[in-house]
């Protein structure tokens, strides 16, 4: 994500565009001045501009775990990294004075509006307060008024009422900046009243409403978009009440459809989904954990099993957090130092410029309706949008574990995807009875097997297990579409499976392990005596 702004923001100063801009050193000045004084518009241009920056905000709900409502915390977390990010002083200020951006009439390219009604009123007090003070003056200095006390009176009156506006005015922002919106939700929660306490999760709402507003006005003083990314670990640890928490909270901070945020969720659903069941969350979804994670999520990505070379470097990078052998780290450094030869990388963008093409081709069998492809196609419009996420990905990856020249066409990795995204369970069953037939009997293995047979030879033991397998089964399409793509349309073989596997982020292999497990546990009963 990092190289993808990079890359966007190199590209947006070639095509001429304006250079982007920070609300740090004279550019603090420069938004306090607009933030005061004028109104940000959204332009054509605006919306044109293809140049982003990713605000990552790291929240562990582990550290949270004490808290009564863990969805606080992350709420907490959110408004805390945004002021750290931007500064206390231009969110306070728009707390006061500032405005959300709005939409320009035609095409003006003008991106900032004087607020009349503002400069009006403060010239207006700052003429009203030079007036009483005169007044104040000529009462307490000129011989001969001096003892007019009415006077003074009504001087004091007018410079008192308008200065006090403006104090007001300073105060506010003063206030906003010593107490952070962190400490708002803090003094929220710890209320003896919170748990009875009417309007709560509207005034959390109101916080986040201002965030975003604040983050609209940034995207036109900075000249680029502007993206929270919420990196959400640790949530398999929590309780079952707290973890469905989360999920609400996120459900209220995307529940505008331009909020600027992204959640990346990492989790083990094997861990998460008997949590969700076990709390009031899953009412009207028949109890399945697995169907409310597809609804809330809208871009699975799976991470496949370690092979043997990520194995070896994850105990490299285990073994380099050792302090004791730390000494390869430093050699390392000293030998970049005296110029050795780096070692030589992989041409990752020459492997990313021909997915192009095969991405667009990919979708070009998804779009074609007199290809038989089309026809597999959930109607649910959240599963289309989860395989053309996914397509891109399971390209990408295909290509760098085989290189330019691809191994399988476009066509039959969009085909996979749709697949695994309409038949989980049943897609897992057959894989789980390949892998097992392969490590009990290698010699009787063959890869030119279709997939297919493979799931008939075994569909009378997922019957048997229908039961503890119900909630998965039920995640999958018609049966008899799945006969029909598996049998005759793609008749995917047991190597082109296998050569698949490591590249389906799509499918939950927490699903294929409980099979698995099942599988064991009744070959233990069937050779019990």
């Amino acid at each position: 994500m990092r190289e993808e702004m990079a890359q966007r923001e190199a590209a947006e100063l070639l095509r001429g565009h304006r250079k982007p801009r920070s609300p740090h050193g004279w550019g603090l000045l420069v938004a306090l001045w607009l933030l005061a004084f004028y109104e940000p518009v959204v332009t054509e241009g605006h919306l044109r501009r293809k140049n982003l920056e990713f605000i990552f905000i790291r929240f562990s709900a582990w550290e949270f775990e004490g808290c009564d409502k863990l969805w606080a915390g992350l709420v907490t977390t959110l408004c805390q990294n945004i002021r750290q990010h931007f500064g206390a002083l231009p969110l306070s200020v728009f707390h006061v004075l500032g405005s959300r951006p709005r939409f320009a009439s035609g095409f003006s390219q003008r991106e900032w509006i004087l607020k009349k009604g503002t400069c009006l009123r403060l010239w207006g007090l700052l003429l009203v307060l030079a007036v009483g003070i005169a007044i104040l003056l000529v009462a307490l200095l000129v011989p001969g008024i001096k003892e007019h006390h009415a006077l003074k009176v009504v001087g004091s009156a007018v410079a008192s009422l308008s200065g006090s506006s403006l104090v007001l005015g300073a105060l506010s922002i003063l206030k906003n900046f010593l107490v952070s919106e962190k400490k708002k939700i803090e003094r929220l929660t710890n209320s003896d009243r919170f748990a009875s306490q009417l309007g709560f999760m509207s005034k959390i709402r109101g916080e986040v409403e201002v965030l975003v507003d604040f983050l609209a006005f940034m995207e036109v003083f900075e000249r680029r978009r502007l993206r929270v990314v919420l990196e959400i670990t640790s949530l398999d640890l929590c309780y079952p009440e707290k973890v469905a928490g989360v999920f609400n909270a996120m459900a209220t901070l995307l529940s505008d459809a331009n909020a600027p945020f992204i959640f990346l969720l990492a989790v083990d659903p094997g861990v998460i989904v008997p949590c969700l069941e076990q709390t009031g969350c899953m009412k009207g979804l028949a109890d399945n954990g697995y169907l409310y994670l597809n609804r809330a999520v809208s871009l699975p990505f799976s991470i496949p099993e370690m092979g043997s070379r990520s194995r070896l470097r994850s105990v490299e990078a285990a073994i380099q957090t050792r302090e004791d052998l730390m000494y390869r780290i430093i050699a390392g450094n000293v030998a970049k130092s005296r110029g050795a030869p780096p070692a030589p990388q992989p041409a990752w963008r020459e492997v990313d410029s021909g997915a192009v093409a095969w991405i667009h081709e990919a979708f070009r069998c998804l779009h074609d309706g007199s290809d038989v492809l089309s026809r597999y196609l959930p109607d649910n419009g959240a599963s289309v949008r989860r395989i053309v996420n996914t397509i891109p990905i399971t390209l990408r990856l295909l290509l760098h574990r085989a290189g330019a020249a691809g191994p399988v066409s476009p066509r039959a990795a969009a085909a996979w995807v749709v697949l695994a995204d309409r038949w989980p369970c049943r897609l897992s069953w057959a894989l789980q009875c390949l892998e097992d037939a392969g490590q009990s009997d290698p010699a009787s293995d063959s890869l030119e097997k279709s997939l297919w047979s493979v799931f008939q030879e075994h569909a009378g033991e997922l019957s048997a297990l229908r039961q503890p397998l119900g909630k998965l089964l039920r995640l999958d399409g018609d049966p008899e579409l799945f006969q029909a793509f598996l049998g005759r349309d793609f008749p995917f073989s047991a190597g082109e499976a296998r050569e698949f596997l490591p590249v389906t982020v799509n499918l939950d292999h927490s699903i294929r392990q409980h099979m698995g497990l099942l599988r064991a546990l009744q070959r233990l009963g069937r050779a019990a005596p």
